[in-house]
């Protein structure tokens, strides 16, 4: 159990120390994933940058994702759960649009605090609060993969472990952290003792004040 995202950050940094000396890319995913990524930048001497993605909601339920779509354009559809939910292929193309258009403000708003940087020939680690089916963080990866990363490190503080053996499977993915796989697991909130929602205004500010 985690107390907060900090101390998160703060307990997976330690896990990361063989990559401190590399000055590594920390790409967090937003929201909450930029305030761990922030604490594992600060330990390891690295610079913090955020990697901006968009879940694609279940129709019915927003807070399982059938898929993602990251800043680049690219995409990610799990089908199993498309196909569990029922989701159309009409749901999914409506559902990308206004993503996109979501994400494109977000991603605006956040580099105006922080240009995006080079990630070609760096060491890259990207990081989330937490896995739950994995769909940010793989529509992420494929992204910065193509990219060509001298190294990509994939650290998360929790996962359940299917879908940790599904991001290890990435292509460019060259390691994967993770400090707690639980059997059982409903959701990456339980977990923590405060998982309050992240909004942007904190990543803003979390990006404005990180150095590097």
């Amino acid at each position: 159990m985690f107390s907060n995202r900090q101390a998160a950050g703060r307990q997976l940094a330690r896990a990361l120390t063989q990559w401190r000396g590399t000055q590594p890319v920390v790409l967090g995913l937003p929201r909450g994933g930029v305030v761990v990524a922030a604490e594992v930048a600060r330990s390891l001497a690295g610079t913090l940058d955020v990697l901006p993605v968009r879940k694609l909601r279940a129709p019915g339920n927003p807070e399982l994702a059938i898929g993602a779509i990251s800043e680049d354009g690219g995409s990610y559809i799990n089908q199993e759960i498309v196909n569990l939910t029922g989701a159309t292929p009409a749901y999914i193309a409506a559902e990308c649009r206004d993503r996109r258009a979501e994400l494109a403000a977000q991603g605006a708003s956040f580099r105006q605090a922080r240009p995006r940087g080079p990630v070609t020939g760096q060491v890259v680690i990207v990081v989330d609060d937490g896995l739950a089916t994995g769909a940010t963080m793989i529509a992420g990866v494929q992204a910065i993969a193509l990219n060509q990363p001298r190294e990509l490190i994939v650290a998360v503080p929790v996962s359940p472990p299917e879908t940790l053996n599904t991001i290890r499977k990435l292509a460019g993915v060259d390691h994967l952290v993770c400090l707690h796989t639980p059997a059982w697991f409903q959701g990456v909130g339980q977990f923590y003792e405060d998982f309050t929602p992240t909004s942007d205004a904190e990543v803003l500010a979390v990006l404005a004040t990180a150095t590097g």
